[in-house]
């Protein structure tokens, strides 16, 4: 710590340690089973602050996390004894209409930047949660209600702006760097320290939503129907079939509040006058809940936002194909689900835009049609164990289905091998040669690590 006095000279933000009274509050995650304990937080407040905070924690030999929104589940956003970039004053969202583009700082959330493009009738796909970072969901490729139809926000992405580990600043683009900017389609947070970025916008002047719920016990019926329904459903429509405890809200029957219960969630691009007849075939299975509605899209994303405080544990398969056999297996492994709790058993449809733009980007098998997510999130220690083992017997009853790849975004520290599953090897192996470029001393390796590699000379 000889060095900090020297830090806090040439840094405009704010430095915190332990000794801070606003250390605690600046180092709470969303995962509150993370008990990860910063040396420093540099709070930063402009490009020059990173640069003079990698530089000291190089000097000092400490490791270093980078902080957005803080939802990494394995608690990328802290490191342990080293020195956290939290960039979240870094948060300006700018939107152009001409150009549809917007420009969003590298410590922005999801809900800053949709509430900015709200009122000119525009969006990106973003994440499920409003207080989501914008640059750790989008490095790690960006899955959200708009994917079918627009992509994932890594595919809207027009240029990267990035500090270095060396301090070096650059613009990835198609123009410029453009393998890290291939890279960084997600790559994760391996590269550098996103100071902004820029987005493709598309016009949104209307979201709507059905959603329809059933005891847990017909379950399997409704998966089957909604399974059914997206194979002809159109890309405007998305959503997911989703296992949950029923909330206490005037809509759902007091029979369900508290108990397990099975969701159809239809999000759609549109008004919702058109879905009554697009969801007519799930309506006709008599869900004991439904409401269908209008809402400005901004608000739709923080509908979903759970509370900070609960203990996390996510994982993630994709499957090649969703037979009735995958269906009843899915359903089953609801019930060990902990229940009550924010906790969600999720099947989530790609196709559309996701896999048009398959073979464009590092991530792998994005033509898969359907994602199995289990979203743990409860309260009590004592149930750690319980919440892993339901997520990973899911992932094991799934098995014969699935195509070994992964979202990355949607797991936590499951290993090299589920980091390279999440690429593919050709794609791994690209990555770790742009890896060796920007990054060879491996600074930034937190968060799925690609190690750097260069590429072997043939002689």
């Amino acid at each position: 710590m000889t060095n900090l006095e020297s830090l806090r000279a040439a840094f405009s933000g704010t430095l915190l340690t332990a000794h801070d009274q606003a250390y605690e509050d600046a180092r709470a995650v969303f995962n509150s089973a993370i008990e990860t304990r910063p040396a420093v937080i540099a709070q930063c407040e402009n490009p020059a602050d990173v640069r003079e905070a990698l530089a000291f924690a190089q000097r000092s030999g400490m490791p270093v996390a980078v902080r957005s929104g803080g939802h990494s589940v394995a608690g990328a956003s802290l490191v342990q004894d080293g020195l956290v970039l939290d960039m979240r004053r870094m948060n300006a969202v700018s939107i152009s209409p001409d150009a549809r583009s917007a420009v969003v700082g590298g410590g922005a959330t999801w809900g800053a930047f949709d509430r900015a493009a709200q009122p000119f009738g525009a969006a990106t796909t973003g994440g499920r949660v409003s207080t989501t970072g914008v640059a750790g969901l989008t490095l790690g490729g960006g899955s959200g209600w708009m994917e079918r139809k627009c992509g994932l926000a890594c595919d809207n992405l027009l240029a990267v702006d990035l500090v270095l580990a060396d301090g070096r600043t650059v613009t990835a683009s198609e123009t410029e760097h453009p393998d890290l900017f291939w890279a960084l389609h997600g790559g994760g947070g391996n590269f550098g320290v996103a100071m902004s970025f820029t987005f493709r916008l598309h016009p949104l002047p209307e979201f709507s939503f059905a959603l329809l719920m059933w005891p847990a016990e017909e379950g399997e019926a409704a998966t089957l129907a909604y399974r059914d329904f997206m194979e002809t459903a159109p890309e405007e429509v998305g959503g997911g079939a989703i296992y949950l405890t029923g909330p206490p809200e005037d809509f759902v029957p007091a029979e369900l509040v508290g108990k397990l219960c099975c969701a159809v969630l239809v999000t759609y691009l549109g008004n919702s006058a058109d879905l009554p007849g697009l969801v007519a075939p799930l309506a006709a299975l008599e869900p004991r809940a439904l409401v269908i509605t209008d809402i400005p899209y901004a608000d739709f994303q923080s509908m979903l936002d759970d509370p900070p405080g609960f203990r996390n544990y996510w994982s993630a398969e994709y499957l090649r194909s969703l037979p009735d056999e995958a269906v009843h297996a899915f359903c089953a492994a609801a019930g060990l689900m902990i229940t009550p709790s924010p906790s969600q058993h999720g099947m989530i449809p790609w196709g559309g835009a996701v896999a048009r733009n398959a073979d464009d980007w590092p991530m792998a098998n994005r033509d898969t049609p359907w994602v199995a997510h289990p979203l743990g999130l409860w309260e009590d220690p004592a149930d750690d164990q319980r919440a892993r083992d339901w997520a990973h017997h899911l992932r094991d009853v799934l098995a014969p289905w699935t195509t070994g790849a992964v979202y990355l975004n949607f797991i936590g520290d499951e290993g090299a091998d589920r980091v390279v599953a999440g690429y593919g090897r050709h794609n791994y192996d690209r990555l770790a040669a742009i890896k060796a470029e920007y990054d060879p001393g491996n600074l930034f390796n937190l968060w799925h690590n690609i190690v750097p590699r260069k590429p072997a000379v043939s002689t």
